[in-house]
């Protein structure tokens, strides 16, 4: 194994005075952009604000140094806090021992996907499930603020249950509350739309803490910040995660596990094609597992890829991985000395923040896209959609997995056998019930495309059965141009028809095999039970295999074949050109 293809950082060798001024500018950015995100984000969490600032520090520059992603940021994101807070909530054990024992879990089991080269299982994730979990995910984080815009009770329960209770409430909001949570909501909508590069987030983040501190706003009873958990004025603190609930909590790092690596290597990949930078998921996925053992023993929560500060660091003008770096490098000067002035912050002004953050994660253009593809996105789409407003965050995951998994064996295992036969001209073509063509009874000839692997087996039998129950066929012609990936068990499916047409005198033929699927058809034993007079492998010249095959059919079904084109087929391929 190549060790230096999981240390990406020696990249830096050329490391220039001008890309570190771009770097810290766009540093400071992603800073401003990552306080009030991770407050926010430690909130959907259920727990201290304080473990988001921790997540986006250390998490930020050892994932930064260690993806191959120049541009991904490493920390805190919306969705899965909001997972990790159904994982806390299932726990006896204190929150932040829970956060923190999660993340290291999550942190090993990237690390080993990563080591081992698993990069490519995401592939199998289909965006349609994502697009599932994330706008449920928006719904659900939308949900949970309500009780923090009307400054009522938050309750527990299903979806329908949290909203009936908290519309009972209504007659107890807080006027004050709920302005500054719609206030702060619409200024960071209209400045979205009016001054894109404005940091909203902050803007209205610090609007809120200086009416707090000008008004008095916690003296009036308004909560705080500080009236969660006041935010510690120091570096992350050295945490040990316990060993005491890894059952409780294994299948929800699972879960967590799988959700950090989609969203960072969607992430990933969509600011590599606008970079053209090559991204290598097996490094990332280890680089990410590091992040969250940071995360682990420096008083975090697990982290992930983060779209919103990706990207920003890009258009910031980051030239390399440094930037991320110095993100978290200035999160940890944030933390020591303006950890008071976050404690102002009220938890209002956040709610409006994650309110325009959970609309943000209803894409309505793509979800408008899913549902006008075939029924199997839309399945994807609304199953896992649905899930999530059902079941526990980490079974609708799961949901999501096993649907992909099963649209992928579908698709896999998707066999296409056509007959074949002849127009008007003598020429090879398609035939069907509804266009017959001209076909000859004696000679079968059929086209079988795709994976003959185990999964393809019984489908393959079916298709081959039809033909040579009937007893007019006297040559089952088997055209493997397009197939491939034979294996032991659909080798014994043609075996076995083989051996039934022989049985009878009749004859099944094999044409226009490749190099590679001849050489499966050697391995599996196929080629000694057909033997070389019913093999025809591909040829150069176009049709030529089977041309051959045909004249052997030909010769094999004798008067048969008096009234079938087959003849004037052959004839015509073999003269000479």
């Amino acid at each position: 194994m190549n060790l230096t293809r999981f240390l990406p950082f020696l990249d830096l060798q050329n490391y220039s005075g001008d890309d570190a001024r771009m770097d810290v500018q766009a540093a400071i950015a992603v800073t401003f952009m990552s306080v009030p995100q991770g407050v926010a984000y430690a909130v959907i969490a259920g727990l201290p604000p304080a473990m988001g600032l921790y997540a986006g520090a250390l998490p930020a520059i050892v994932g930064s140094l260690l993806r191959s992603s120049k541009h991904v940021v490493s920390g805190p994101t919306n969705a899965l806090s909001l997972l990790v807070g159904t994982a806390i909530a299932s726990t006896a054990t204190d929150p932040v021992v829970a956060a923190t024992t999660l993340a290291l879990m999550v942190g090993v089991f990237q690390l080993l996907a990563g080591m081992l080269s698993l990069g490519a299982i995401v592939d199998y994730i289909s965006s349609a499930v994502v697009l599932g979990y994330i706008t449920g995910a928006g719904t659900l984080i939308a949900i949970g603020q309500l009780p923090n815009i009307t400054a009522t009770e938050a309750l527990k329960g299903d979806v329908l249950t949290r909203i009936v209770g908290w519309s009972g409430q209504l007659g107890h909001a807080d006027p004050l509350a709920t302005s500054i949570a719609l206030g702060t909501a619409t200024a960071m909508l209209m400045l979205g739309r009016l001054a894109p590069k404005v940091p909203a987030a902050i803007l209205a983040v610090a609007s809120g803490i200086a009416m707090s501190w000008f008004f008095d706003l916690g003296g009036r009873g308004l909560p705080l910040v500080r009236d969660l958990a006041p935010v510690p004025q120091g570096l992350p603190p050295l945490t040990v995660p316990s060993l005491n609930d890894l059952d409780v909590l294994l299948p929800v790092a699972i879960a967590t596990t799988v959700l950090s690596l989609i969203e960072s290597s969607a992430v990933a990949r969509s600011i590599a094609s606008r970079s053209g930078q090559r991204v290598d998921t097996s490094v990332d996925f280890a680089g990410q597992g590091l992040s969250n053992l940071a995360a682990a023993f420096f008083g975090g929560y697990p982290t992930s890829g983060s779209l919103a500060r990706s990207a920003l660091n890009e258009t910031a003008g980051a030239r390399t991985r440094v930037a991320g770096a110095l993100s978290g490098v200035f999160m940890l000067g944030i933390l020591l000395f303006l950890g008071p002035i976050v404690d102002l912050t009220p938890v209002a002004s956040l709610a409006g923040v994650l309110l325009v953050v959970a609309i943000g994660l209803v894409d309505v253009p793509r979800i408008r896209l899913v549902m006008g593809a075939g029924w199997s996105d839309r399945l994807a789409f609304l199953g896992t959609l649905i899930g999530t407003w059902t079941l526990s965050l980490d079974k609708a995951i799961y949901l999501g997995v096993v649907i992909s998994i099963v649209l992928f064996l579908r698709k896999a295992r998707l066999l296409i056998v056509r007959q074949l036969g002849f127009d008007a001209d003598g020429r090879l073509r398609e035939v069907s019930e509804e266009d017959p063509g001209t076909h000859c009874t004696a000679i079968r000839i059929l086209h079988v495309e795709g994976n003959l692997f185990f999964g393809a087996a019984n489908e393959l039998r079916s298709a081959l059965e039809t033909h040579i129950a009937d007893p007019e066929v006297r040559v089952l012609l088997i055209r493997l141009k397009r197939a491939h990936g034979l294996d032991a068990t659909t080798a014994a499916v043609l075996a076995s028809m083989h051996e039934r047409m022989s049985a009878d005198g009749r004859a099944v033929l094999l044409v226009g095999m490749t190099t590679d699927l001849v050489h499966e058809i050697e391995r599996t034993g196929l080629a000694e039970r057909f033997g070389d007079g019913a093999l025809f492998p591909t040829k150069p010249k176009w049709f030529q295999a089977m041309a051959t095959a045909m004249a052997h059919a030909r010769s094999v079904s004798g008067d048969h074949t008096d009234d079938c084109p087959v003849r004037a087929f052959t004839e015509r391929l073999q003269a000479p050109t």
